[in-house]
């Protein structure tokens, strides 16, 4: 090994260090309640940690544990 290959050894190893830290979170899955029709969301959630989930009342719409119920609804 020379020199001038060490630096870059280096630079690839710390790399790769940080980056095998990035895990992606697999979206849960909805399940609709007996008799009523899932419907996908549209577009992507507004923020990290939130859910698609069914409101009796609403229908379906955005929740997040800490933050609640989003606006949005979507009825079938």
């Amino acid at each position: 090994m020379n020199k001038k290959s060490l630096p870059l050894l280096a630079v690839s190893l710390v790399l790769a260090g940080a980056l095998s830290g990035c895990i992606v979170e697999p979206a849960p899955v909805a399940v609709a309640p007996a008799g009523v029709a899932y419907v996908a969301p549209v577009g992507v959630a507004p923020a990290v940690g939130y859910s698609w989930r069914y409101y009796p009342e609403r229908g379906w719409g955005w929740w997040h544990p800490h933050e609640g119920w989003r606006g949005g609804w979507h009825r079938r």
